[in-house]
């Protein structure tokens, strides 16, 4: 079978590639045929679960503000994001039917929060330009003679074409299909590939699953251990988190965690994983350290903590309670009940038994030592959740050997690279997405211009 250009992977940037390269083709008045190649049953599989299914396709902020948020090569993705900004995105859909809506952050979803209606616009669009999408396709290999490319697939079929297009995604989320096939296209024709690691995944503290903690790569459905089931199901808002390496700061941010059956998540906690996985993966230590009051400095909270402890201890209701029992109820007014008992558990030093004798002993709160633990409260990193629930793959085909401005492999003429296959990588947000989109219509219009 032919076609003018073959689209390998029919998710978000294949979708995108191929219907720019089928909308040029068209209003170029050429009769060009461009066809998807899908291996799973449907298109789009992993849309349909970014944002939790609500789907955050993009990030309406500028150049300068969205680049900050690209953590491998920003200046490799300049030329697609001015080609198709995230204005333009928001036009594109809004023009197929379907209305957003633009939230806090800057992210833009679909007004109806169903990621479904970003595949069925996507898919929309395709056929309107007479692209043709075939699933259940899986490439076996793909090779270049006299200037045409040769794909075979796993069923037996076979495609010849004057263009190829790479849109297998990464290694995160395998079930959507993303099992690294591009990486294997790319090498065969003599492209480098990045170290790989999962990005925008749950990082796992120390002793929170009942595992050994040699282990870095951590299954999610690894049972939780007594502080993971403490910790599992809280979210702590407006914090500060600092990722320390070894010794050094590496990386601070600002805002909300959530503790889950994978570790340390949320929105923070995804901005942090990259950096902390590839430290793991390279033999680091690595720690984070949160400050539960990081607007209040620590010798005012110090004050404040023991005005607290004044007024509990000078309750008539406290007359006959235990020392431990009138710490809980301090910790009650710096805290949300429920994390009690893990940031006890996790900082025995804030009460100290103290022997007066062979059988008196006395309770000491040290609330210098609360006031200090509020500000840093260190968490061991020993693991991570890796490509079956990791956003995002880390590392892919190194951008050196690819021309920004088309997104042509620079060792094979006439063969093109889109999305999360690339070394580019961002902040959980919009802009993953986003990038698959600027570079998948990028590459289709680039491989319908060379035809």
């Amino acid at each position: 079978m032919y076609s003018d250009i073959l689209v390998i992977g029919g998710g978000a940037s294949g979708l995108m590639a191929a219907y720019g390269a089928a909308r040029y083709l068209v209003d170029a008045g050429s009769a060009a045929r461009v066809t998807v190649l899908e291996k799973m049953p449907r298109p789009g599989r992993k849309i349909m679960i970014t944002g939790k299914g609500r789907c955050n396709f993009t990030n309406v902020k500028d150049w300068n503000s969205f680049s900050s948020h690209v953590r491998t090569n920003p200046n490799f993705l300049k030329p697609a994001f001015y080609n198709f900004t995230p204005g333009k995105c928001l036009g594109f859909f809004e023009t197929l039917g379907m209305p957003t809506v633009v939230e806090r952050g800057d992210r833009a979803f679909p007004q109806s929060h169903r990621s479904s209606d970003v595949i069925d616009a996507l898919v929309m669009a395709c056929h309107g330009v007479g692209v043709k999408i075939e699933t259940g396709a899986e490439v076996a290999d793909i090779s270049a003679s006299g200037g045409r490319f040769n794909v075979s697939l796993t069923d037996g079929r076979g495609f010849s074409c004057a263009r190829v297009i790479i849109a297998t995604g990464g290694l995160s989320y395998p079930g959507t299909g993303s099992t690294g096939d591009g990486y294997r296209f790319a090498e065969s024709a003599g492209h480098s590939i990045t170290n790989l690691f999962p990005s925008l995944t749950a990082i796992v503290p120390k002793a929170y699953k009942q595992k050994g903690d040699k282990d870095l790569h951590i299954d999610r459905s690894t049972p939780l251990s007594e502080l993971g089931e403490m910790l599992c199901g809280l979210q702590l808002k407006n914090v500060e988190v600092r990722l320390f390496v070894g010794d050094t700061l590496a990386q601070g941010e600002f805002g909300d965690i959530d503790f889950t059956d994978g570790g340390i998540e949320g929105p923070v906690g995804f901005q942090v994983s990259r950096k902390a996985v590839k430290a793991l993966v390279n033999g680091s230590k690595v720690s984070v350290v949160l400050d539960l009051k990081p607007g209040v400095p620590l010798t005012e909270l110090t004050a404040r903590v023991k005005e607290l402890w004044q007024q509990v201890d000078k309750d008539p209701r406290s007359v006959r309670l235990h020392e431990k029992e009138k710490a809980r109820i301090l910790l009650g007014k710096l805290m949300p009940w429920d994390l009690i008992p893990a940031f006890r558990a996790m900082n025995p030093d804030i009460m100290t038994l103290e022997r007066k004798g062979r059988t008196q002993t006395k309770l000491w709160v040290n609330l210098p030592s609360i006031a200090k633990a509020l500000k840093e409260w260190r968490f061991e990193i020993t693991g991570y959740v890796g490509y079956e629930r990791a956003v995002v793959t880390a590392g892919g085909v190194d951008t050196a050997e690819v021309v920004a401005k088309t997104l042509e492999s620079r060792k094979t003429p006439g063969l093109y690279f889109c999305g999360e296959v690339l070394d580019i990588d961002s902040d959980t947000g919009g802009y993953n997405l986003h990038t698959a989109f600027a570079t998948g219509i990028l590459a289709g219009q680039s491989a319908a211009k060379s035809l």
